[in-house]
């Protein structure tokens, strides 16, 4: 199926009126990159699939308050990651590393996952310890600060950035030793 190349201001309108099409609309346009994101980040598709519902429920619910409708993307994109980390902090066990062990990582090696097959990357980040993967989805896919990852998911600055290293120690240990494995 082939989708528009964007969604019109007026179909968000609508949908934010409770038009059923207009929501089916926005559903199936944003569906596929709003689940990917619910999948990166609990690392399950059982309990993705139940925190994307989530979302856009309440993304719909909640529609009409949307001022800028040129913004729903961004805006339903921050609903998703919002419920994410609100999935996390009820079923993620957070562990704080020793720090000492931890060194940062060079510039040459900061985006040494994306000369790595795709599918192999996002299989093995949903395979990661859900304290780790959530921050390496919000910090080195989603852009977000470890500052803000730490205060979204009520944790110190320290841990987000020792969860991070951890996460792609685990990364390049468990590609490398599948890229061995499969040649």
């Amino acid at each position: 199926m082939q989708h528009p190349p964007h969604i019109h201001e007026s179909t968000v309108i609508k949908a934010g009126q409770g038009e059923r099409s207009a929501q089916a609309d926005l559903y199936r346009y944003y569906g596929k990159a709003m689940y990917n994101i619910c999948i990166r980040m609990t690392g399950s598709a059982a309990d993705a699939q139940d925190v994307f519902q989530d979302a856009f429920i309440d993304a719909f619910h909640h529609l009409g308050q949307l001022k800028q409708p040129g913004a729903f993307a961004g805006w339903l994109r921050r609903i998703m990651i919002n419920k994410c980390i609100q999935f996390s902090r009820s079923h993620v066990r957070w562990s704080s590393l020793d720090e000492e062990g931890s060194e940062p990582a060079a510039d040459h090696e900061t985006a040494w996952w994306l000369n790595i097959p795709l599918d192999l990357v996002q299989e093995e980040i949903k395979n990661l310890p859900g304290g780790c993967r959530e921050v390496f989805v919000l910090y080195a896919l989603e852009d977000f600060p470890h500052k803000e990852i730490a205060g979204n998911l009520g944790i110190s600055e320290s841990t987000s950035k020792s969860q991070y290293q951890r996460a792609r120690k685990l990364l390049r240990d468990r590609i490398t030793k599948q890229m061995h494995l499969n040649g």
